[in-house]
């Protein structure tokens, strides 16, 4: 169903975090609509629903959406934010409350070349890295709603994925102490800017810029000619850096939202 509605749409009606709960049978709520291929998933993060291209405007959509406000859910992701999810959410009163920007960036034949902050060299990840790894990530996004919660299991799971190279997750150190990392993310020729997490006591330095350019060189030297990466709309900062080195908004995903959110 997913890949219909992907084939369709040309964006993905589940996020990567619904995936993983689903393939590793974590709890997720699903309500499911056989006769008109249709899935509504949600749990403790926002919803997502998807029907079948060829059973739309049918009601099916609005069905799902009604079953979710009456479980009490809140918040539903509109990847690409396409027309018919905006009227959807419309329809419903639902408002926009988070945009998270997909920007592209075309390679040439060179790579973006980093300069390393003073006293900070980068590396390959090592197995012995996982804790500091996930330490520094909880630091970096305290305050992000999804990333900001890995913690050693979703980063082993994530570590499982077909995709993962260990060499492609690159790993910043100061004195010692790992301060930062670039996760670099391969899938069917495409890459992504998968997580650029710098530790505050490290942030200013040009150290974020620096692990992107890392692994953006990294992404070339494995053939790669495209990256994507997710970022917020509002994190002024980070839009600079990316802007800097080319990449270019390509897509969005908006969260919706009930009035007493």
């Amino acid at each position: 169903l997913a890949r219909a509605a992907h084939d369709a749409d040309g964006v993905a009606p589940f996020n990567e975090a619904t995936l993983l709960a689903l393939a590793a049978g974590d709890a997720l709520r699903l309500e499911v609509v056989d006769d008109a291929g249709a899935v509504l998933a949600f749990g403790d993060a926002p919803a997502e629903l998807v029907v079948h291209p060829d059973q739309r405007r049918r009601g099916v959509g609005r069905e799902l959406l009604e079953r979710a406000l009456t479980a009490d859910a809140t918040d539903f992701w509109a990847h690409g934010d396409l027309p018919a999810a905006q009227a959807l959410a419309r329809s419903a009163g639902l408002s926009p409350v988070r945009t998270l920007l997909v920007l592209r960036l075309a390679l040439g034949d060179e790579a973006p070349q980093e300069k390393v902050p003073d006293g900070v060299s980068i590396r390959s990840f090592r197995p012995e890295d996982v804790d500091a790894v996930v330490a520094v990530n909880g630091r970096a996004f305290a305050t992000h709603p999804e990333q900001g919660a890995m913690d050693r299991a979703d980063f082993e799971r994530r570590a499982a994925s077909d995709w993962f190279d260990p060499r492609g997750l690159l790993v910043a150190e100061r004195d010692g102490e790992v301060v930062g990392f670039h996760w670099t993310k391969i899938d069917d020729g495409i890459g992504e800017v998968y997580v650029v997490g710098v530790d505050p006591s490290a942030q200013g330095i040009g150290l974020g810029a620096a692990l992107t350019a890392s692994g953006l060189r990294f992404m070339h030297e494995q053939g790669v000619r495209t990256v994507d990466l997710y970022v917020e709309a509002d994190n002024e900062p980070a839009l600079r850096t990316y802007h800097r080195l080319g990449f270019v908004e390509h897509d969005r995903d908006t969260l919706y939202a009930t009035p007493e959110r």
